[in-house]
């Protein structure tokens, strides 16, 4: 909703560069979209090894407290 604001006062103030934005925001977002998806590999392959790394403590204190 705040970009649909943002982009009805840069249409109010400089309708030009306004419909410029409108027509490269599909570009802008395809080009940004294996970023995203990088991102989104790399975070899961941290918990993965954060998970590894953190196992033999849980399986202690589980152990521990039963």
């Amino acid at each position: 909703m705040i970009k649909f604001v943002l982009w009805c006062i840069l249409l109010v103030l400089c309708w030009p560069l306004a419909l410029l934005a409108l027509v490269l925001y599909p570009f802008v977002w395809l080009f940004l979209l294996p970023f995203r998806l990088v991102g989104i590999a790399v975070t899961g392959a941290l918990e993965l090894v954060k998970e590894i790394i953190l196992l033999p403590a849980r399986l202690l204190r589980k152990l521990g407290g039963a």
